[in-house]
């Protein structure tokens, strides 16, 4: 199956990086791909249950809300996590 969801503050490498990171390692996630330009994160994953809430959480937890949901705490998650990318190699 595949989950796209459209996040808040997804600015550049280090966010896609960061987000690549921590969602490919779940359970039964087999790609992570991240698209920037569009603020979009795909991913694929074996199964047949819908798990967009369960991967909108993480980001959420990362800084990168589902749009419509930002908050000033959240966006300064984001700073942190895109940092953390940044100086991270991605999977």
């Amino acid at each position: 199956m595949e989950s796209k969801i459209f996040a808040e503050n997804l600015k550049c490498h280090g966010c896609a990086n960061t987000i690549k990171r921590n969602i490919s390692v779940m359970e039964g996630v087999t790609e992570v791909d991240v698209n920037t330009d569009v603020s979009v994160g795909s991913i694929r994953y074996d199964g047949r249950t819908d798990r967009t809430e369960e991967f909108a959480a993480v980001l959420q937890g990362l800084g990168y809300p589902p749009e419509g949901s930002n908050t000033a705490g959240r966006k300064v998650k984001s700073y942190i996590s895109c940092a953390v990318g940044r100086i991270s190699k991605s999977n």
